[in-house]
């Protein structure tokens, strides 16, 4: 389980990362295993709609049980299924990297975290270094 501590500790290990790698101002959800957000913070200067994209990305890891990389795969590859997925999950979907898994040392999936701001390599990097942080495995 992601605890409210822990959820704290990763939003601020990714602002930390992306403002040690000079990325623009980024905004960070922590959802639970269900898709329900636990912690979401947006770093001054990040635009007011970057919430719903960072629950986005978060949001289909969760649905989907797979990583961002792997969905943005599928993205370019399955069009029609991205646009499936976006249907049955109430347009809550994004599927572009960013959005990234959180497991323990077991394997099995706690949550999600979705990070917006910058590029989505950038955003993926930075969710990876947060969560990592809290003493969790990231799946992007």
């Amino acid at each position: 389980m992601i605890t409210l501590r822990k959820a704290r500790a990763i939003l601020k290990a990714t602002i930390a990362k992306g403002a040690e790698a000079g990325m623009k101002p980024l905004s960070v959800v922590v959802l639970d295993a269900g898709g329900h957000p636990i912690a979401f913070e947006r770093a001054d200067g990040a635009s007011p709609g970057r919430f719903d994209v960072a629950r986005g990305k978060a949001h289909g890891c969760i649905m989907l049980g797979l990583g961002g990389t792997a969905i943005q795969s599928r993205a370019d590859t399955q069009a029609y299924f991205v646009q499936a997925m976006n249907g049955a999950f109430g347009g809550k979907f994004v599927p572009v990297k960013g959005g990234v898994l959180v497991r323990d040392a077991k394997g099995t999936v706690l949550g999600a975290v979705g990070v917006t701001g910058d590029t989505s390599d950038n955003d993926a990097i930075a969710a990876v270094a947060g969560i990592e942080a809290a003493g969790f495995t990231a799946e992007p």
